[in-house]
């Protein structure tokens, strides 16, 4: 019904760059906040970046400074930014998104994307 599609990942080496992209599509009314979480084997999943829809973003400690998340509303796609990788940013980046998919009746749905595998090489 929602499918988020993330692409941009792959091998980069420290200090380099790279930039997530991830698509919303199917029957969306709009949607409320967009983020990037990420994943290491082992551990849990924790929030990289989030935007809200008033552009409001909220960032992890260990890349502010170095990460910026953005999206476009019309597309409804949300993009990160990320600078002066490390190699431990290296990870399963996820996106999720708060779907509004009508409002009479109010429907909600929270959507993930498959991932996609950011590495870091020192």
């Amino acid at each position: 019904q929602v499918q988020l599609v993330e692409s941009g990942g792959g091998l980069v080496q420290a200090g380099g760059s790279l930039r997530l992209s991830c698509a919303a599509s199917g029957r969306i009314f709009s949607i409320n906040t967009m983020a990037w979480y990420r994943q290491t084997p082992g551990n849990e999943r924790e929030l990289v970046a989030g935007i809200a829809t008033s552009g409001y973003t909220n960032y992890a400690d260990s890349v502010r400074g170095r990460f910026t998340i953005s999206r476009d509303i019309v597309q409804n796609t949300v993009y990160l930014q990320m600078n002066s990788l490390k190699p431990e940013d290296t990870a399963v980046y996820s996106c999720n998104a708060g779907v509004v998919l009508s409002t009479l009746p109010a429907k909600y749905l929270e959507v993930w994307g498959q991932g996609t595998l950011v590495t870091v090489s020192s």
